[in-house]
């Protein structure tokens, strides 16, 4: 994302329960900042599993070769 682009803003309708929207009203809670830092927040939980999901079978890999001969320059080890 380019400095230019996150800077547009798109309006868009959000439903909320009632009772929490007007608890945030009564907290002079920003409505637009809450969202959006939910959201992002779940887009970045949602890409963070996603890149699980896509590197799980090099992550299983991985663990099976350390598993079998152990870490790579474990001799080396001070600890």
């Amino acid at each position: 994302m380019t400095r230019e682009t996150a800077n547009l803003r798109q309006r868009t309708n959000v439903t909320l329960p009632e009772a929490l929207l007007r608890e945030a009203r009564q907290l002079n809670i920003n409505l637009s900042q809450a969202c959006e830092r939910g959201l992002s927040a779940a887009v970045l939980e949602m890409k963070a599993a996603q890149w699980r999901q896509e590197n799980q079978a090099a992550m299983d890999a991985w663990n099976a070769h350390v598993e079998e001969k152990g870490l790579p320059l474990a001799e080396y080890r001070q600890f």
